[in-house]
């Protein structure tokens, strides 16, 4: 479970999204974000084993309903957008996962990060992660 702050017709609220959203709710929040909005015709051409017309519509429906879309009309169709730009809705997650699973806890998180993953950390990543420590580092001085 994690918790998004959105700001719905005006209004800061809440959401508490209970073991976070569906498969489909999930593939097309991702095709919406990467497109930046998007009709069900849309979605239909992006989402993997697509289903029926009226289900991707009704899934946009609910999305809508949980607050994490909005609709404008577009000629004749509906075009969703999100309501909460994405690396907000990244950083509420990541807050929330951080909280719950390791106690607030960076190291443990890369950590486990890193043995879940079952790969080596290039030499490139670490550089760069090594400079976003530093940075961090440094704003924290």
């Amino acid at each position: 479970m994690f918790m998004l702050i959105i700001q719905h017709k005006g209004i800061q609220m809440s959401k508490r999204l209970v073991h976070g959203l569906s498969k489909r709710e999930r593939q097309i929040i991702e095709i919406i974000y990467r497109k930046r909005n998007a009709s069900v015709k849309d979605v239909l051409e992006e989402i993997p084993d697509p289903p029926s017309y009226s289900t991707v519509r009704a899934l946009l429906n609910i999305l809508e309903g949980k607050g994490l879309l909005k609709h404008r009309k577009s000629g004749k169709k509906y075009v969703y957008l999100p309501t909460i730009p994405r690396k907000r809705a990244v950083s509420t997650a990541i807050k929330h996962v951080l909280e719950m699973y390791f106690n607030n806890s960076i190291e443990e998180a890369i950590s486990a990060l890193i043995e879940t993953t079952n790969r080596k950390i290039t030499d490139e990543e670490f550089k760069r992660l090594t400079q976003l420590i530093e940075r961090a580092r440094k704003e924290e001085e």
